[in-house]
């Protein structure tokens, strides 16, 4: 175990995506150290996985590279990967923080020249995309990896692939040996930026997500829309790769339901709209069908959902998907009923598209601390304790959104550690 101690006032940020991303600046910018952790090799979060977020329409790279490029160009700010919060002891302007890093079995050589991939026999289901294809199992988590550096999954390595990595290697970064290693730290506050993650879709039984490639969640769309994604950028069929001509989005997927997320996820409505651009771009022709309850566009983004709704050859209807059928010929039936004219619906489709809410992260995997969280699982900024919630571990929001509230987190954690 080892100590690493920040200067009186040093601040913890938990979650390294865009919102942990924005606080850790925000409060070293004006003289804080922060310690940032994300438990997956990379940073960048949710906004990595998209091909491009609303309303500008900007890739990732948009909003990531720069902040990357500050965080390492800014010495205040230690960043630990694949590294997880185990225990927090003390009160707020000292509390005392146990970090657990996990093996990356890659070290600090690494220049990620990527030879071990190359050499690498064994192949892995990829996180990243969702299991839309396969990785080896020595991998760079993607394109925009930072810090760049390979990475190993060794469960998924065999003997054979073991000493293929290790020989490939001319840098001696390969180390098979990695143990987890143990850190304590000293903070003032901390920042909860832990993020959410896609509702599982399997939960909801009827829309049968399970028995057809042809059923997707809308974060699958994503990876299949991006340019690095597993299908090149090209929106295809999984299973036969069959171009699309009819697509059915199915909106509130598990949100605004008292069976599995009882609120409303914020993002999946204008999610869609967005996906429906995909889809038009690539193409012109297709039929787009839409299955909603509400249509829930606020403020900025209701010309978005206009020019959207302008479409031709894309039909919205009020109704929840009530079953999905899988049909032999590997499209899908969408059972529905009209909530406005009372009339059962049976669309059949190419692509059934799940609008799958956002779950907090904290609510599946518990938190490491007594925190303060409401019914869904959402973090309560206690102030006092100098326990602030920020991001999507505080409320269900866009990426504007996220990184206002985030600035606002950082602002109470400098508050806390200048009492």
């Amino acid at each position: 175990m080892t100590d690493e101690q920040g200067t009186t006032g040093a601040v913890l940020v938990v979650g390294g995506g865009i919102s942990g991303l924005t606080a850790a600046l925000e409060t070293a910018e004006v003289g804080n150290d922060v310690f940032l952790v994300e438990k997956s090799p990379t940073f960048g979060g949710r906004v990595a996985q998209l091909n491009e977020y609303f309303p500008k329409m900007c890739p990732p790279s948009c909003g990531l590279e720069i902040n990357f490029r500050r965080i390492k160009e800014n010495r205040r700010i230690r960043t630990y990967s694949m590294t997880t919060v185990k225990e927090v002891t003390g009160g707020p302007g000292n509390y005392e923080v146990t970090l657990e890093i996990a093996p990356r079995f890659v070290n600090s050589n690494c220049t990620a020249c990527g030879d071990c991939a190359v050499a690498c026999p064994d192949e892995i289901d990829s996180d990243f995309n969702f299991g839309l294809g396969k990785s080896k199992a020595a991998y760079l988590p993607h394109e925009m990896a930072f810090p760049r550096r390979y990475v190993i999954n060794k469960e998924g390595l065999s003997a054979e692939g073991a000493e293929a990595v290790k020989s490939a290697c001319k840098y001696n970064a390969v180390d098979l040996d990695m143990a987890v290693e143990t850190v304590t730290i000293n903070v003032a506050s901390i920042i909860w930026a832990t993020g959410w993650v896609p509702y599982d879709a399997t939960k909801m039984e009827n829309l049968k997500f399970a028995e057809s490639d042809s059923i997707i969640t809308n974060m699958m769309l994503e990876r299949m829309a991006a340019p690095s994604g597993p299908t090149a950028g090209k929106i295809v069929r999984p299973g036969d790769n069959k171009e699309i001509e009819s697509i059915g989005f199915v909106q509130c997927a598990g949100s605004r339901d008292e069976n599995h997320l009882e609120y409303c996820s914020h993002i999946c409505c204008m999610a869609t709209f967005k996906q429906m651009t995909y889809i038009r771009e690539q193409y012109p022709d297709a039929k787009i069908y839409v299955f909603y309850i509400d249509l829930r566009t606020p403020g900025k983004y209701e010309k978005f959902r206009e020019a959207r709704m302008a479409d031709a050859n894309a039909e919205f209807i009020k109704g929840k998907v009530a079953e999905i059928i899988p049909e032999a010929d590997g499209s899908v039936t969408l059972i529905a009923e009209n909530a406005i004219t009372m009339e059962k619906l049976s669309q059949k489709v190419d692509m059934a598209v799940l609008a799958t809410g956002m779950q907090p992260s904290l609510s599946i995997q518990g938190a490491p601390t007594a925190l303060e969280m409401d019914s869904n699982g959402f973090v309560i900024t206690d102030a006092d304790k100098g326990m602030i919630a920020a991001g999507c571990a505080k409320k269900a929001a866009d990426v504007v959104t996220t990184t206002q509230n985030s600035t606002a987190a950082a602002l109470k954690a400098i508050q806390v550690s200048r009492r």
